[in-house]
């Protein structure tokens, strides 16, 4: 299959991720929806992080069995396991450190305002630390789906570049629902904010930077994996979206006990996983 038909899957892939975004723009969602929204979102992501460990899993997992049946040397096993360990470890502490990185500058920038307007124009924190909790939140939510979904994006490329078309369809409707789902998970931060003040309702270009760099990495997978295969590149960007979607999971996870809701928690919990594990199953019967 030629590149531009290539990179046109890649881009109805990644594009459904648009679908779940506008519900950030709702006024007041209810207490009800917020949670079911949060929840959702922990299903999904726990999902994503076993399917992406899974994927990161597999040439460690093939490596010691070649060793066991065969005798094979564990070199590259051991390379691969460093790539694992590392891409995880800088996918979860790196996002922490980050965050904390964050936080002090925010303090140091209120301690050292001085009295009058001017000088809190002047030392006001800007970009991303001037940033509403729930939409710092909603960010590394998607750059955390962005990194698993460029490996998502590679799996695409690589089966068209070997004219597999009925296998890249497959993939691309597979991955399509999953980013489907993706979206709600982006913009649970974001309602969750809008329940308790509809002033901090995003605007659509947020949201649309949300879902580009959420989505955007699938169309970019793709155009990568239609021109070279790389396993090891595969293992990195697994194992950082891993990390990374970790991180955003204990977050939401913190969100969620703070809610009376439990029924609601449980329920979107498991709908979530239930809806990954479908979509996965689309994907699986392609022989994936």
């Amino acid at each position: 299959m030629g590149l531009g038909k290539t990179l046109l899957l890649g881009f109805i892939a990644g594009v459904t991720i648009l679908i779940g975004m506008p519900l950030g723009r709702m006024r007041r969602p209810s207490e009800a929806l917020r949670v079911s929204l949060n929840a959702l979102a922990i299903g999904v992501l726990i999902f994503l992080v076993w399917d992406v460990l899974s994927a990161a899993w597999e040439p460690i997992d093939e490596g010691l069995a070649a060793h066991h049946e065969t005798g094979a040397g564990l070199g590259p096993t051991f390379g691969y396991g460093l790539l694992f360990a590392g891409g995880l470890t800088v996918g979860l502490l790196g996002l922490q450190q980050y965050e904390a990185w964050m936080g002090r500058r925010v303090r140091r920038t209120r301690q050292s305002m001085g009295p009058g307007a001017m000088a809190g124009q002047e030392l006001r924190p800007r970009g991303i630390a001037a940033w509403s909790p729930g939409k710092q939140l909603a960010l590394l939510i998607a750059v955390g789906i962005g990194l698993h979904n460029f490996a998502e994006g590679l799996a695409i490329g690589q089966a068209a570049a070997s004219s597999e078309i009925a296998l890249a369809t497959l993939l691309v409707i597979g991955f399509a629902l999953h980013n489907a789902t993706e979206g709600f998970g982006i913009v649970a931060p974001l309602a969750a904010e809008a329940e308790a003040d509809s002033a901090a309702r995003p605007s659509w270009g947020l949201l649309l930077l949300l879902a580009t760099i959420g989505g955007g990495p699938t169309f970019v997978g793709t155009a990568v994996g239609h021109s070279f295969t790389s396993e090891p590149v595969s293992v990195i960007f697994l194992t950082l979206a891993a990390g990374s979607i970790l991180y955003v999971v204990i977050q939401l996870l913190a969100i969620a006990g703070r809610s009376s809701r439990r029924d609601l928690i449980y329920v979107g919990v498991l709908i979530g996983l239930l809806a990954g594990f479908l979509t996965d199953a689309i994907v699986t019967a392609a022989g994936v």
